[in-house]
C-alpha cells in the first residue's frame, strides 16, 4: 500500500457508502403500533357495552382484538426488514401488545367468563418477562423462541374464542385451547427466566475478566 488515495493515483473512485438515516417517528411500523393501542379502549367499550354480553357487540370486540393481533404481527417485521426500528417502536410495541391481551384477560373475568386466576397467571408471566428483558438488555437480547411464538398464537386463539359468545362444541373446545395457552405461557416464561440467568452470570464473568 503507498498511502495514496485511489482517486490522486488515477485508480476508479468508489463512491462512499450512503448513510442510513434512522427511521422517524412517523413510519408505517410505528403507526400500526399507534394503532393497536387505540384499539385498546376502543375494544373495551365494545367489550362492556350493553352489559358484556350481547353476542353483537361482542362480535364487534372479536373484530377489534383481531386487528389488533394482526398488527402485531407485522409492525414487528415491517420495522426490521425496512430498518424502520425506533425508540419509540422498543418501547410502544411491547406495550400494546401487553396492554390489549391483558385489557380482553381483565374483560372476559370481571364478566366471570374466565377465571381470575388465569387471567394472574398469564399477565404475570407477561409483565414479569418483560421487565426481565430490560433487567438483561445491557449485556444482551433474550430472542423470541419457537415455543414463544406458539404461546402468542395460543394465547390470542383461545382468548378470541372466549370474546366471541361461543355455545355447543365450540365453547368446549375453547377451554383446551385456552389449557394449552395456560401450559404454553408458563413453560416457556421458565425457559425465558432460566436463558435470563444464563445470560446475567456471562455478563459477570466477562465483566469480572475485564477487570
Amino acid at each position: 500500500m503507498t498511502g495514496v488515495p485511489a482517486s490522486a493515483a488515477g485508480g476508479h473512485h468508489r463512491p462512499a457508502a450512503a448513510t442510513v438515516r434512522p427511521a422517524g417517528l412517523w413510519n408505517i411500523a410505528n403507526i400500526l403500533t399507534m394503532v393497536r393501542l387505540l384499539l385498546v379502549p376502543g375494544f373495551v367499550l365494545l367489550m362492556l357495552h350493553n352489559g358484556g354480553y350481547d353476542p353483537a357487540w361482542r362480535s364487534f370486540a372479536w373484530a377489534a382484538f383481531a386487528i389488533a393481533m394482526i398488527t402485531d404481527l407485522f409492525d414487528g417485521h415491517l420495522a426490521r426488514r425496512y430498518n424502520l426500528v425506533t425508540d419509540f417502536g422498543k418501547i410502544a410495541d411491547p406495550i400494546a401488545d401487553k396492554a390489549i391481551m391483558g385489557a380482553a384477560l381483565i374483560c372476559l373475568s370481571a364478566l366471570s367468563d374466565l377465571p381470575w386466576w388465569v387471567t394472574g397467571v398469564i399477565l404475570f408471566r407477561e409483565i414479569g418477562i418483560t421487565l426481565m428483558r430490560f433487567w438483561v438488555i445491557r449485556i444482551g437480547v433474550i430472542p423470541a423462541s419457537r415455543g414463544g411464538k406458539m404461546k402468542t398464537l395460543a394465547q390470542g386463539t383461545a382468548v378470541g374464542m372466549y370474546i366471541l359468545a361461543l355455545t355447543g362444541p365450540l365453547a368446549s373446545l375453547r377451554f383446551w385451547v385456552m389449557a394449552v395457552a395456560v401450559v404454553l405461557t408458563v413453560v416457556t416464561g421458565l425457559d425465558y427466566v432460566r436463558q435470563a440467568i444464563v445470560l446475567r452470570r456471562a455478563g459477570r464473568t466477562t465483566e469480572e475478566a475485564t477487570q
